[in-house]
C-alpha cells in the first residue's frame, strides 16, 4: 500500500508539473533566478534580446513632462493635469514559469506606466463583476450610474462592454478633458471635430482617455471606494506587490460618495497621473494573468473574467477588455502566437503574457515600434 501511495504521489507530482507549476515570489522576498538553461532557454540568443532593449530606448525625453506634452501637442486645451516624474533607463525582466531568467536596466525603479493602466483598470471592471456589484458587462452603465454621466438618446446606450473595449463614443466632457478634443482625427480642424455626429456605440473602437476616465469614475461609485485601494486590497496586497506604486488621478479630479471626497483615477498619464509602478510589481501583476488569475492556491481573478478581457472585440480584432491581443491585424506580431496578449503604453511600457511557452515580459522605455521584434527575438530563444 505503502508503495502504491509513493508512485501515486509521484504521477500527480509529474502531472502538475507538465501543466506548469509555476513560482510565486513572497513578498519582499528576492525574486528566485534560474539560469535559462534549466528552463530549456537559449541563454545566448536570450542575451540578444535584452541587449536590443537595452540598445533601443525610447526616443522621447526622459522629462516626461516635455514628451507628453510633445506627444499630444496635436491635441487643443491639451494640459498636464496629474503627476509626472522623470524617467529611468530601459528596464525589463522576462520570467518562464515564474523564474527570473533574465533582466536588465533598475527593475525596483518606480515609474509612470502610462496606458499599462488601462490593464489595471478593466481588471477592477473584472472584479465588480465576480464579485456581483456589476451583473454584466452586457449591462447599460445608465442603469448603475445616473447623476447624467450617461443621459440622452446617445450615451444612454452605452454598456459597460463599450468603455472596456474603447469603442463607446461617449459624448460629452469630464474633469475638463472634452470628448472630441482627445486624440482627434488628422483630418479637419476643431470646429469639424466638435460637431462630428457621435458614432454608434460598439461601433468604432477610438483610443480616448476621457472615455477610460469615464470608466474610472463609474467604477469608482460602483466599488463606493477609490480604484487604488480597491486594486491594493483585492490584487496587489494578495500577490505581494510592495508598496511602493501608486495610482494617480488629475488634481481636479474629485467626486463624493456616502459622504466622503473621492479621488477618480485615470486610465493613463495621457495628462498625467496613472499608475506609477516598478518593473518588479509590473512582473507580479503578469504573473497573476499568466496563471488564469490564481496566485499559489487563491482565485483572485476568476479565469471566466480573464477569457472575457481577451476576446477579440468586432471593431478591433487586436483589443480586448483593455488588453491587446496578437491576433492577425494591424497590429499582429508577425510569426509569434495568436494567443499573446499584452498591456501597453506611451513610451514603450509593456505586460506581455505568452501563456503557450509560461512566459511573461516586462519591458520599459523600449522604443514602442520595436515591440515586436524583441518579441521575435526573446522568440527564438525558446527554441
Amino acid at each position: 500500500m505503502k508503495y502504491l501511495i509513493a508512485v501515486l504521489l509521484i504521477v500527480s507530482t509529474t502531472f502538475v508539473t507538465a501543466q506548469g507549476n509555476y513560482y510565486f515570489p513572497e513578498r519582499n522576498a528576492k525574486w528566485q533566478e534560474k539560469q535559462p538553461i534549466d528552463l530549456k532557454v537559449d541563454n545566448e540568443n536570450l542575451q540578444v534580446a535584452v541587449s536590443f532593449a537595452e540598445q533601443n530606448e525610447y526616443s522621447g525625453s526622459r522629462d516626461l513632462r516635455i514628451a507628453i506634452l510633445k506627444g499630444f501637442e496635436r491635441e487643443p486645451f491639451h494640459q498636464i493635469l496629474g503627476p509626472t516624474k522623470k524617467r529611468g533607463g530601459p528596464a525589463g525582466m522576462i520570467l518562464k514559469n515564474g523564474y527570473v531568467i533574465a533582466k536588465w536596466g533598475d527593475t525596483k525603479r518606480v515609474d509612470m506606466t502610462f496606458s499599462v493602466t488601462k490593464s489595471f483598470l478593466s481588471t477592477m471592471a473584472g472584479l465588480a463583476e465576480d464579485k456581483e456589484l456589476i451583473g454584466s458587462t452586457k449591462d447599460k452603465v445608465s442603469d448603475y450610474i445616473w447623476d447624467g454621466t450617461f443621459k440622452g438618446e446617445h450615451n444612454s446606450k452605452i454598456t459597460w462592454e463599450h468603455l472596456l473595449q474603447q469603442n463607446s463614443a461617449w459624448s460629452g466632457e469630464l474633469w475638463g478633458g472634452k470628448d472630441w478634443a482627445d486624440r482627434p482625427p488628422r483630418e479637419g480642424d476643431i470646429d469639424d471635430w466638435k460637431f462630428e455626429k457621435p458614432k454608434e456605440p460598439g461601433t468604432v473602437m477610438e483610443y480616448n482617455d476621457v472615455r477610460v476616465n469615464v470608466l474610472a469614475y463609474s467604477l469608482t461609485h460602483v466599488w463606493r471606494k477609490p480604484m487604488p485601494l480597491v486594486l491594493k486590497e483585492n490584487v496587489m496586497d494578495k500577490i505581494g506587490a510592495t508598496t511602493t506604486w501608486r495610482w494617480h488621478g488629475y488634481k481636479n479630479a474629485w467626486t463624493e460618495i456616502d459622504g466622503l471626497k473621492m479621488k477618480s483615477v485615470t486610465g493613463g498619464g495621457h495628462s498625467g497621473a496613472g499608475i506609477f509602478i516598478s518593473a518588479e510589481d509590473m512582473a507580479r501583476f503578469g504573473l497573476l494573468f499568466l496563471n488564469d488569475g490564481k496566485w499559489k492556491d487563491e482565485q483572485i481573478i476568476s479565469e471566466s473574467w480573464i477569457q472575457k478581457a481577451i476576446t477579440p472585440s468586432k471593431p478591433n480584432v487586436n483589443y480586448g477588455y483593455m488588453w491587446w491581443l496578437n491576433k492577425k491585424g494591424n497590429r499582429h506580431w508577425k510569426g509569434l502566437s495568436e494567443n499573446i496578449y499584452y498591456a501597453a503604453g506611451f513610451g514603450g511600457n509593456f505586460i506581455v503574457i505568452d501563456k503557450e511557452n509560461d512566459l511573461v515580459v516586462v519591458t520599459r522605455w523600449l522604443e514602442p515600434n520595436k515591440i515586436g521584434e524583441f518579441m521575435t527575438k526573446v522568440n527564438v530563444a525558446l527554441k
